[in-house]
This record gives structure tokens, C-alpha cells and sequence, in this order.
């Protein structure tokens, strides 16, 4: 199995952004959590990041055919991104939302998540641990349709 996390805007300042929202981990860190648990799992894992939108389009197409499962935290991409709803509905992979944060106990805006209408699951303020939990989800079937 293979499993492709993606990380969008400003998640590679994890550890220096606000971390009384996000925490004290590194993206570093969060990166040799992800790689550990997948060697725990037995399973492949690439992990992708960008600031820029039609990056993470192209790397979600490329995944077509190649990839088991995908684990996404489009950032703030989450709120504005039909492009990124389109390409996960394209390649039909089973995707799980994953936000560090508690995004519904924050601003107004956060409320909304175009990626969600194409994600099987959504794992929402349990830190880094949500990317793990994400994992173990699509390593177990991924066919929920619980949010």
C-alpha cells in the first residue's frame, strides 16, 4: 500500500507559526512521525508540500494510479480551493482531511472546507497525531463516510 500526505500553504512553518494554534513541532518532525508510523504500518509513504496551489493540483493527479490513499492539510487552501475539490473527485483515491487545529472553534471563514465533499474522512484538532490517525484509517479500509 501507498499513502501520499500532502501539505499545503505554510504548513512547512510548523514550530515557528502561532504555535499556541499549532503546536511546537517542526514540519521536520511531523515528517519523521509520518515516515515512522508508515514503517510501523509496512507501508510505502511520499510526503509532498507546497505553497502554491496548482503544485498540489498536479501532485494529487500524479498520485492517480500510483497511490493507495491520500492524506491532505491544504491549509488555507482548504477554504478557497474548488481546484483541489476537482482533482481529488478526478482521481477518486480515498482522501482524508486532516487539520492540526480545532477549525471549528476558529474564525467564521474556517468554517468551510471545499476538499471535504471529496474526502472520505475528516480528523480536525488532534495535532499531528491526525496525520497518524489518517493513516491507520486508509491502512484499514478508508470506506467510511464519517466527518
Amino acid at each position: 500500500m501507498k499513502i501520499l500526505v500532502i501539505n499545503g500553504a505554510n504548513i512547512n512553518m510548523l514550530g515557528i507559526r502561532e504555535p499556541g494554534i499549532y503546536g511546537s513541532c517542526s514540519y521536520e518532525e511531523l515528517c519523521r512521525q509520518i515516515k515512522d508510523h508508515a514503517a510501523k504500518l509496512n507501508i510505502d509513504v511520499e510526503l509532498y508540500q507546497s505553497n502554491h496551489e496548482g503544485d498540489l493540483v498536479d501532485k494529487i493527479q500524479e498520485a492517480y494510479g500510483t497511490a493507495d490513499g491520500i492524506v491532505i492539510n491544504p491549509g488555507a487552501y482548504t477554504h478557497t480551493s474548488v481546484a483541489l475539490l476537482d482533482a481529488v473527485k478526478a482521481v477518486s483515491i480515498p482522501t482524508v482531511e486532516v487539520h492540526i487545529s480545532k477549525v471549528e472553534e476558529r474564525e467564521d471563514f474556517r468554517q468551510i472546507s471545499f476538499i471535504r465533499l471529496a474526502c472520505v474522512k475528516t480528523i480536525a484538532g488532534h495535532g499531528i497525531s491526525g496525520y497518524l490517525e489518517a493513516m491507520d484509517f486508509l491502512v484499514d479500509g478508508g470506506k467510511s463516510c464519517e466527518g
